[in-house]
């Protein structure tokens, strides 16, 4: 016998998921659970229920909910997403860009401003949104989460910050005001501020000053549990709440039995709505996080059971009298760097919240308004994404634009009908860039190898009764009548006896432009001109043989490289101008 025998081959080799483990990646994680992990993950959940519990709150608030809901979708969709949801350290909770899209949803549905009914219409709400998740994921539709561009995101998260700490400055002031819109909410804001609460303010900015520069001195203690906390013992201590400060109050005793909301039949179409904008934001702020942590860990992202993850915290938030739940960057970042090894973290932080709902929830009766205020307000920054700005205006100054009326669109609009304006740029970049593409005349250039932009290369020298164009974007319906214009414009202006077009970037061309390209062809060819076809793809040149243009079009004019194209035209000898 070896004295080191070798591990058995077969069994280093992970087993396949069954079907069970697949659409249930909990049961995978119970079944390789390893007992070294369990420290990690408890010392890890432990830390993360101290944000957990100040955030969920804020965030309902945000919503126009009550406090506690916060708490109810914390556990709800930590347990949702721990069984269905695919990442090992993913944390789901309320969220500060999903909870202003809440509250612009039930409040226009809101009769008399009832706390049940608008509970009832977040539960009803967060379930839309799970199913819509769930129906994309089962569909393998991960890709629409790549439907808002960079820059449209950005804008839209500037916009949306923006929009939030308007919102919640009365709040942190210490009064209300009763506002529509963002530009009513500066005015009102602006007018009410002689209604100040000095104590209030005071406490507010404190909470924030800590949220700012605690994490600047280390970050190895929780800024929000140090400034919550802090605004809670002051607060009872020096019975600040006798003195005009708002307090949460007394949060009811235990946890919500499952129940399915239900309002009203009409307000299933508005919800509805809503719901697919809501799962648009969330999945791409959730992929972008997942990807994001996926790479530092080393592993793969699966998207579309992300969506089936997603969509299951959800439909559990709703059913316990919660709302609607994103990823959360930082509480992410905070389970990851306390250690966590699975979502066995969450569940732990979920097990907390509970024990604090069960037999402590007059622990949180003098946490003051304003404190959730501040912790509000500092997600919002967060949010936002100004130096990118910069970058913007230094190398693409459409994507600056783009993303600045995205920003006014959440601003000035709305934050529901922010997500209109900012799905609308998105499609109309993508056609903008495909309907009138970069097309460009080419030249030899001395010292370098190839072909390059005349424009861009001042002195590239072009073929005498040659014109090599590149045209890069697929060829169809709506850019066809641009090539033509193009292609029309240059032999005006160049009178050549040929047309090289340089075919790499083409991906693809449809009927109309294959009609086109026929079209086209004979009008050069009445003009004594040839149309020649260089590195076009074999797929695209078996559809040009299916749509019966090499009837038209010679066939001995396409050629593999530009350089044998050339070569071939300058063999023929009637490369000379007309």
């Amino acid at each position: 016998m070896p004295a080191n025998p070798q591990p058995d081959a077969a069994a280093a080799i992970p087993r396949r998921p069954t079907r069970v483990e697949r659409w249930m990646p909990g049961v995978r994680t119970v079944r390789t659970y390893e007992r070294s992990w369990l420290r990690a993950d408890l010392v890890a959940g432990i830390v993360l229920a101290a944000i957990l519990v100040p955030q969920g709150m804020a965030y309902a608030e945000l919503a126009g909910l009550p406090a506690v809901t916060g708490l109810y979708t914390t556990i709800a969709c930590l347990v949702g997403y721990a069984i269905f949801g695919p990442s090992r350290v993913l944390v789901l909770g309320p969220d500060s860009s999903i909870s202003p899209l809440i509250l612009a949803t039930i409040t226009p549905l809101l009769a008399g401003g009832d706390p049940g009914t608008a509970i009832a219409l977040a539960g009803m709400l967060a379930i839309f949104v799970g199913l819509v998740e769930i129906g994309l994921g089962l569909g393998k539709l991960g890709f629409v989460a790549d439907l808002l561009s960079k820059e449209v995101q950005v804008g839209y998260m500037n916009g949306l910050g923006i929009t939030i700490i308007v919102g919640q400055l009365p709040k942190l002031f210490g009064f209300s005001t009763d506002a529509d819109g963002f530009l009513d909410e500066v005015s009102s804001f602006v007018r009410g501020l002689d209604e100040t609460d000095v104590t209030t303010l005071a406490v507010g900015a404190g909470v924030l000053a800590v949220l700012l520069i605690l994490p600047r001195i280390t970050r190895r203690i929780p800024a929000i549990l140090v400034g919550v906390v802090g605004a809670t013992v002051a607060c009872a201590a020096l019975g600040l709440a006798d003195e005009g400060v708002a307090t949460v109050g007394a949060l009811p005793q235990g946890v919500p039995s499952p129940a399915i909301p239900w309002t009203d039949a009409s307000d299933v179409l508005p919800l509805m709505l809503a719901a697919a904008g809501i799962a648009l934001v969330s999945l791409t702020d959730t992929i972008a996080t997942a990807t994001s942590f996926a790479a530092r860990r080393g592993e793969e992202v699966e998207p579309d059971q992300e969506m089936v993850g997603m969509g299951a915290a959800n439909l559990a938030a709703g059913l316990f009298q919660g709302f609607a739940v994103s990823t959360s960057g930082s509480r992410t970042a905070v389970a990851d760097q306390s250690g966590a090894k699975t979502q066995v973290t969450g569940l732990v932080g979920a097990g907390i919240v509970a024990l604090l709902l069960l037999f402590l929830s007059g622990l949180l009766t003098d946490l003051p308004q304003t404190a959730l205020a501040a912790v509000v307000i500092m997600a919002a920054f967060s949010l936002m994404d100004l130096e990118v700005l910069r970058r913007y205006a230094q190398v693409r100054r459409s994507a600056l634009l783009i993303s600045l009326v995205a920003s006014a669109g959440v601003i000035l609009f709305g934050v529901l009908q922010g997500i209109v304006v900012a799905v609308v740029l998105a499609i109309l970049l993508f056609f903008r860039r495909s309907w009138w593409p970069h097309g460009a005349v080419l030249g030899r250039v001395d010292g370098l190898d190839g072909w390059h932009g005349v424009r861009s290369h001042p002195g590239a020298r072009q073929l005498p009764g040659v014109v090599v164009y590149r045209w890069e974007a697929p060829l169809f319906f709506a850019n066809a009548g641009i090539f033509r214009q193009q292609i029309r414009h240059l032999v005006r202006e160049e009178q050549p006896r040929w047309v090289v077009l340089q075919c790499e970037a083409i991906t693809d061309v449809d009927v109309t432009a294959a009609e086109m390209l026929e079209q086209l062809d004979d009008e050069l060819n009445d003009a004594g001109i040839h149309m020649a076809f260089a590195e076009m793809r074999g797929r695209l040149q078996d559809l040009v043989y299916r749509y019966g243009l090499f009837e038209t079009l010679d066939r001995d004019h396409f050629y593999p490289t530009l350089d044998a194209a050339i070569e071939a035209v300058l063999a023929d000898g009637d490369a000379t101008p007309g």
